[in-house]
């Protein structure tokens, strides 16, 4: 039995499979497509989907993902996740399963004579630095050089390894970030592919040559992006609101549950966050990505809806919270994104309109929501933070002193190893046992410099790799292909990473799985979209 060309399928599962939007047929497949595959397909989108919200909800909440019970609980998340991605690629590839996506058109395109970078190109070239990250701390945890045993605080040395490749000085370290890296590079692989596919109401639409989201000059953003946009814009809420509870309350219990060992006082942590600093960065890179959201939102409903507003007010209340946890740093940071964000949203709005001329009451109504949150949101954050943060602004001074001293100290282990440095996730282990003068010189488990620890433990080699992968995600929006992606959305989104690279410099984001991850969901969302979507593509 054939059915549309393609031999093997039986003809009770016929129609189930005719059914299929957005179906192509290959024809000449070794394997061939039968109805289940396509529920396969599906029922791993929809645990992918949950999986994807579980996670973003999950990371914050369990104190920041700063464990080991939350980690490997984040872990097997992403394997699973890696797991449905590999499912969902074997049907598309080997059973020649097509269901529409937001890159449909891509072939085609770039046959017709694309010049400079595609998206193809950046992709390849993205998996390719995964790859090479994962295989760069897999090699240097099994050509390890020393072992450190923490019960006798000693390094046990290897005799026989390879010089000449990536090593490590704590291989059980170096393992814990391997499965770490893994674990994140799936996720995002995984979330990156969920959201280019097309729900099947977005399928029907296609198909009847129609869109449901009104005029196609201002398109909303695709479902599952909006999805989960909403579910980061809720989620950030809600953890700005208890954070804000628990700092008035003043009982230095995280989520009034735990007193952690570390940072005790009420005024030193925030929200589920041991440090306050953590918990800033992590509201710095969300509230600027859920005003984009509520900006293409406002954009395409207009005054249509009201409740996409909830997300500006909530977003007032995450750009509020750096302030509140009283992290200088957070505080510092959240005052020029907000200076940054209104000259640009203020440029390209009032350029833009030059150009293209829209309804002068939206646009007012539009630039008065943006002043109403710049204005509150910096209110609400000096209203009950300043009266604690201003003795610390005060000595600002001395906690970069004090900071400068401890990259003085560690910065010579970036000068003993620069190519391949002392292993991903090393450095309080090499720093606390080869390189402190004396035995009161303060241990760090942390540099407080992202930057200067990731050149220690992976080498000029490793961190050029890292800085080639953003560096291709920062490029794709340029590449034609995939979602559209508004320049005030992309500006936002850039804010956000921006904020959070200055807050690395003094202090360690990278080290916390929670900001990670977050990190990584907004960089899955940035390499999916474009300028340009192809033409076609709905």
């Amino acid at each position: 039995m054939e059915v549309g060309g393609q031999p093997g399928i039986p003809a009770r599962d016929a129609d189930c499979v005719a059914e299929a939007p957005g179906m192509k047929w290959s024809i000449g497949r070794t394997h061939p497509l039968r109805a289940r595959d396509v529920q396969l397909y599906r029922a791993c989108e929809d645990l992918t989907e949950v999986l994807i919200y579980a996670m973003v909800v999950f990371g914050p909440w369990a104190f920041g993902t700063t464990q080991s019970w939350s980690v490997w609980i984040m872990n097997g998340a992403g394997y699973l996740l890696g797991v449905m991605l590999a499912c969902k690629l074997s049907i598309r590839r080997l059973k020649g399963y097509h269901p529409s996506r937001w890159e449909d058109g891509q072939r085609s395109e770039e046959v017709r004579g694309q010049r400079g970078i595609t998206a193809s190109h950046l992709t390849v070239l993205l998996a390719g630095l995964t790859i090479a990250i994962l295989g760069y701390c897999l090699t240097s945890a099994v050509n390890a050089r020393a072992t450190f045993h923490r019960e006798v605080l000693s390094f046990d040395y290897r005799k026989q390894y390879i010089p000449w490749l990536p090593h490590s000085f704590d291989s059980g370290r170096t393992w814990l970030t391997f499965w770490t890296y893994l674990g994140l590079a799936l996720s995002f692989w995984a979330i990156r592919d969920w959201l280019l596919g097309k729900t099947e109401g977005e399928e029907r639409s296609l198909r009847r040559k129609t869109s449901s989201f009104g005029d196609h000059t201002a398109v909303l953003l695709p479902a599952r992006l909006r999805r989960l946009l909403w579910v980061l814009a809720l989620n950030g809420t809600l953890l700005g609101v208890e954070g804000i509870a628990q700092r008035l309350q003043g009982g230095g219990k995280l989520l009034f549950l735990v007193r952690p060992r570390v940072n005790p006082g009420a005024d030193t942590q925030f929200g589920p966050y041991a440090y306050r600093a953590n918990a800033s960065q992590y509201f710095n890179l969300l509230w600027p990505l859920c005003l984009g959201f509520w900006w293409t939102l406002n954009r395409s409903l207009g005054s249509r809806r009201k409740a996409h507003h909830l997300i500006l007010a909530g977003c007032a209340v995450m750009a509020a919270c750096p302030i509140i946890s009283t992290s200088r740093a957070g505080a510092l940071i959240t005052v020029g994104i907000v200076a940054l964000a209104v000259l640009a949203l203020s440029a390209t709005h009032f350029l833009l309109a030059a150009q293209q001329p829209q309804d002068r009451r939206t646009r007012q109504f539009t630039l008065a929501c943006l002043s109403l949150f710049f204005i509150g949101a910096l209110a609400l954050g000096f209203a009950l933070g300043w009266k604690t943060l201003k003795p610390r602004m005060a000595h600002l001074s001395e906690g970069f002193e004090t900071r400068e001293a401890m990259y003085e100290a560690a910065r010579p282990m970036a000068a003993d190893y620069p190519l391949f440095g002392t292993g991903p996730g090393t450095f309080e282990t090499v720093f606390g046992q080869l390189y402190r003068k004396q035995l009161d010189t303060y241990w760090p488990a942390q540099l407080h410099n992202d930057w200067l620890e990731t050149r220690i433990t992976l080498g000029c080699l490793g961190s050029g790799l890292i800085a080639l992968a953003f560096v291709a995600v920062m490029l794709r929006w340029f590449a034609p292909g995939g979602i559209h992606g508004g320049r005030r959305f992309l500006i936002l989104i850039w804010l956000g990473l921006a904020g959070c690279l200055v807050h690395a410099r003094y202090d360690f984001p990278f080290q916390v799985h929670s900001i990670v991850f977050l990190f990584l969901v907004v960089c899955a969302i940035l390499f999916t979209l474009t300028r340009r979507p192809w033409r076609g593509a709905g």
